[in-house]
C-alpha cells in the first residue's frame, strides 16, 4: 500500500462479482481522474468461489490504485469491511457495493460534505429503489425501527452500502458480526455525531444475483437489539438487570404477602379459606421472586465481567491542551 497521504479510499466488500468487477473499477477510475482525486481502490474478496480473485489481480497489475485483500473463506461484509477499514489510508473513506447498484459518480459530492460541511459520516439514501417489494417493504420497517433505537433521525437507509466517513471515524469504530447495517450507530456511540445524508442514484442489479435473504432482517433486528444494549448497559450491566431483577422481586413478595394477609383474615373472620399452596397467585408470586433474584445474580456476574475488561477505561478523547 502507498505510504503517502491520499484524497480517496475506496472500499469494495465482494463475494462472487467477477462480471462487474471490471466495469466498476474503470468508472471509479473515470470518476477519479476527472475531479482530480489522488485515490486507491481495496476490494475485499470475502472468499468468493469464483474468479473474483484472479481478476482482482489482473486490475490490480493494469493500475497501482488497486488492492486486493482475499479471506480464506466468506466471513461476511462486516469483517470485509474491517479489514477495509485498517487498510484505508485516505483522508476520506467511501464504501459501496460491487454490484454496480451503486453510483461511482455520487462520490465528488460525498467527498465535498465530509471535507468542506465538516460532516463525520454521510450515508447514501436510495430513495427510488428498483427491488421487490418483499425487499423494500421489510426495509422500511427495518430503517424505522433503526432510527428510533438509535435517535439518528435524519438517516433513512441505515443499510445502504454507499457511505462517505472521515478517516478518524473507520479508525475509531470496530464492524463485527453483522453490524455493518449499524455503522452510524457504532460511530455515534464512539462520538461521531455530525452524521448527514445524501439522495443517491440507485441502478439495477446488473450482473449475478443478490446476496442477502430475508433472514438478514430477522439478524438485523436482533443485532440491533444487542447494539442498543451493549452501548446503554454494557459497563454498566447492574443498572438492568438489577433494577428489573428488584422489581420483579418485590412484585413477588408482596403478591405473597397479599395472599398470606387474605387467608389470615378469612381464618380470623371465620371465613372459608384454602391453603396458600392451593392458590395459583402464590406460585406466581414465588416465580417472580426466583425470576427477581436471577436478573440480580446476573447483574452482578456482569458487573464482574466488566470489571475484568482490560478496556474498561479506554475512552475517546478528541483533543488535548
Amino acid at each position: 500500500m502507498n505510504s503517502t497521504p491520499i484524497d480517496i479510499s475506496v472500499v469494495v466488500p465482494l463475494f462472487n462479482e467477477e462480471e462487474s468487477l471490471p466495469e466498476l473499477a474503470a468508472w471509479i477510475k473515470r470518476v477519479m481522474d476527472a475531479n482530480g482525486f489522488s485515490y486507491e481502490i481495496i476490494f475485499v474478496n470475502d472468499g468468493s468461489t469464483d474468479s473474483s480473485w484472479k481478476v482482482i489481480g489482473e486490475l490490480a497489475a493494469e493500475n497501482r490504485n488497486i488492492h486486493g485483500i482475499c479471506f480464506r473463506r466468506n466471513y461476511g461484509k462486516s469483517p470485509a469491511l474491517y479489514e477495509g477499514f485498517k487498510a484505508a489510508q485516505g483522508r476520506v473513506v467511501i464504501t459501496m457495493d460491487a454490484d454496480l447498484q451503486d453510483s461511482p459518480d455520487e462520490i465528488p459530492e460525498l467527498y465535498r460534505m465530509i471535507t468542506e460541511e465538516g460532516y463525520d459520516l454521510v450515508s447514501g439514501w436510495k430513495q427510488k429503489r428498483y427491488d421487490p417489494l418483499s425487499k423494500t417493504i421489510p426495509t422500511k420497517l427495518f430503517n424505522a425501527t433503526a432510527r428510533a433505537v438509535s435517535g439518528i433521525k435524519n438517516l433513512h437507509d441505515f443499510n445502504c452500502g454507499l457511505k462517505a466517513y472521515r478517516s478518524d471515524v473507520v479508525k475509531h469504530i470496530e464492524v463485527y458480526g453483522e453490524m455493518h447495517r449499524y455503522v452510524p450507530y457504532l460511530a455515534k456511540n464512539a462520538g461521531f455525531k455530525k452524521i448527514g445524508e445524501k439522495v443517491v442514484h440507485h441502478q439495477a442489479r446488473k450482473y449475478g444475483s443478490t446476496k442477502f435473504g430475508l433472514d438478514r432482517f430477522v439478524n438485523g433486528y436482533l443485532d440491533l437489539m444487542t447494539l442498543w444494549f451493549t452501548s446503554k448497559f454494557g459497563v454498566k450491566p447492574m443498572h438492568f438487570f438489577g433494577l428489573w431483577g428488584s422489581v420483579m422481586f418485590l412484585l413477588g413478595f408482596f403478591s405473597a404477602a397479599a395472599v398470606g394477609i387474605m387467608k389470615l383474615w378469612r381464618v380470623y373472620s371465620g371465613s372459608p379459606y384454602i391453603l396458600v399452596t392451593d392458590s395459583p397467585y402464590f406460585f406466581l408470586s414465588l416465580t417472580l421472586m426466583l425470576l427477581g433474584s436471577q436478573f440480580f445474580l446476573a447483574g452482578f456476574v456482569g458487573e464482574l465481567i466488566a470489571r475484568s475488561n482490560p478496556r474498561r477505561n479506554d475512552y475517546e478523547i478528541s483533543q488535548t491542551l
